[in-house]
């Protein structure tokens, strides 16, 4: 599994804990569904700008989506 694959599954796994739908994340951190989808499924090149909106989103720290 890749870094991208890493932070996509982080990311899903930390919203499906919080009982949120990707529209619901994708309202609060102000993304496109579709990118975000990208993301989950390891084949966009996220930013750390759009990766800081999804953690505060998601209410964890930066550290826990890519770890």
């Amino acid at each position: 599994m890749n870094e991208l694959e890493i932070i996509g599954k982080n990311i899903a796994e930390r919203r499906k804990q919080q009982n949120m739908t990707q529209e619901d994340l994708c309202g609060v951190a102000e993304i496109d569904r579709s990118y975000l989808s990208e993301i989950e499924n390891g084949k966009e090149n996220v930013s750390i700008k759009t990766l800081v909106k999804i953690a505060d989103a998601l209410e964890c720290e930066l550290s826990d989506l890519i770890e």
